[in-house]
């Protein structure tokens, strides 16, 4: 089987030729491995690679089947990780400057859990600085390219995890989402994205951009891929305030317990509203007809307080994000300025240089929406509007089984598009942010793509704890089409400027 072959298959085929004895790891490692020197250099996904690691991993992986020791389906599996979850000895810089030349001394507790699990974690790959954007272009290290149009973004910030798996450069991808920096470059880049409900999956070792929002999730090239991961990673964790008490859960499981179910349907009106591309919405119509055609019942619902998504986002996200950064300050570790002469010089220089524009902007926000006098104006007021946006989803839910309507307004924009405009850059998560900001599992499954060839995601959102559903009706629309799977092509349009 060749390299490519292999590149193209999901989790759940490569580790049936595993068990099966047909392809061992280091072959399948080997072959990702090549693919990223083949492509890495136009599509820019990873910022740095530990090939004798890798290759180390999967010969031990190799050997624990020979002596019939498998750890289940992702043993073996090659496994990217954005620069934002802690891998001991391995790099950890968030594309910021700050943390240049930071190395992780121990594991986040997903990351145990998938080495738990066998996967081979390998890489690390390209983001929006800190977490910070919705197109990888605030990277301090440079920009990741969409593998389907190299003169597009991949969406952000998980960017490099969705281009490296769109690209065929791993297998899966691990990313976080704060506001739909999951979702979002899975849609523009045409793999599937998950965002599991609030607490499902430890934050220990994941560096924080918003507590109370950020969360892990995977990027894979089909809806059981993602599945998968979820049994690998989700469950209680002591050393996370956050975690969720243990819920006993196989995804896969009860997938497939669920796909003959006639789904009740809502669809947001607000989601279909005015500035939505006509062949996003021309794709994600078509696939709410699919349900209907499938005896499922559809019904509008409405999301009212949707509207204040963005701004409440900004207000709330923010503030934790001046509050979770404080401790950047050149002295305790990161970037320090040498040019300070006293310790008032050496804070404000170290984080000046550091820190990138779209975090000082973040930072500044927050540090001001928290001041004294601003507090009840901005900060406690966006909480209030959190809990009524909690509430119409609460309401929904009272009538419908899950939510459907588009992952993003738009297909992926050209680079640059909107670098010098940041509420037309943050209006790219609009229909996104409110199920972080109510906790809930969500996902962008592709749907389609348009007439440049740009890929469309249908977004999927269910009640909390509620992942098993959300899998099978995403499953139930990826079995009849043919966008899972989709590997973008080697040859994209555009050119890669840098």
């Amino acid at each position: 089987m060749s390299a490519s072959e292999l590149n193209a298959k999901t989790a759940v085929e490569l580790a049936k030729l595993l068990a099966d004895g047909e392809i061992s790891s280091v072959d399948l490692t080997t072959a990702c491995l090549n693919r990223i020197e083949a492509v890495d250099g136009s599509v820019k996904a990873f910022l740095s690679v530990d090939r004798e690691d890798a290759l180390a991993q999967a010969r031990a992986s190799d050997e624990r089947r020979a002596q019939g020791k498998s750890l289940g389906p992702l043993d073996g599996i090659p496994l990217a990780l954005k620069d934002i979850v802690a891998v001991t000895g391995q790099p950890l810089t968030c594309a910021s400057k700050m943390l240049e030349n930071f190395v992780s001394p121990y594991d986040a507790t997903s990351v145990e859990k998938l080495k738990a699990a066998g996967a081979v974690l390998f890489g690390r790959l390209n983001m929006d600085e800190f977490a910070m954007g919705s197109s990888t272009e605030n990277s301090a290290f440079g920009r990741t390219h969409n593998p389907w149009d190299l003169d597009r973004v991949p969406g952000g910030s998980s960017g490099g995890s969705a281009a490296s798996v769109a690209a065929a450069e791993t297998i899966l991808s691990l990313g976080s989402d704060t506001g739909g920096s999951i979702r979002q470059p899975a849609a523009f880049c045409g793999t599937v994205g998950l965002k599991p409900t609030y607490g499902r999956i430890s934050r220990f070792g994941l560096v924080a951009f918003a507590s109370s929002l950020d969360q892990i999730g995977p990027f894979t090239r089909c809806v059981e891929d993602a599945a998968l991961f979820l049994d690998a990673v989700c469950g209680h964790d002591p050393k996370d305030s956050t975690s969720l008490p243990d819920q006993k859960t196989d995804f896969l499981a009860g997938m497939a317990s669920l796909k003959d179910r006639k789904w009740k349907i809502g669809v947001p009106k607000e989601f279909l509203a005015e500035g939505l591309d006509p062949e996003v919405r021309a794709s994600v119509e078509s696939a709410i007809e699919f349900y209907e055609g499938q005896g499922c019942t559809v019904e509008e619902v409405s999301l009212p307080h949707s509207s204040y998504a963005v701004p409440v986002y900004y207000i709330l996200a923010t503030a934790e994000a001046s509050s979770n950064l404080a401790r950047y300050d050149g002295i305790r570790y990161g970037h320090r300025s040498e040019e300070a002469k006293d310790g008032i010089e050496l804070y404000y220089k170290s984080r000046g240089e550091g820190f990138g524009e779209e975090v000082k902007r973040r930072i500044m926000l927050g540090t001001y929406v928290l001041s004294s006098g601003y507090y009840d104006a901005y900060y406690l007021r966006a909480q209030k509007v959190r809990s009524l946006i909690r509430k119409d989803f609460d309401d929904a839910f009272a009538k419908v089984d899950c939510l459907i309507g588009p992952a993003t307004p738009t297909v992926a924009f050209r680079a640059g598009d909107k670098v010098d405009d940041p509420l037309s850059m943050y209006l790219s998560d609009v229909y996104t942010i409110s199920a972080n900001l109510a906790g809930l599992p969500a996902m962008s499954v592709p749907c389609g793509l348009s007439s440049e060839g740009c890929p469309i995601g249908m977004q999927i959102i269910s009640p909390v704890l509620q992942e098993a559903e959300m899998l099978a009706v995403a499953k139930k629309f990826e079995d009849a089409h043919e966008f899972s799977g989709i590997v973008a092509p080697d040859s994209a349009k555009g050119g890669a400027s840098s």
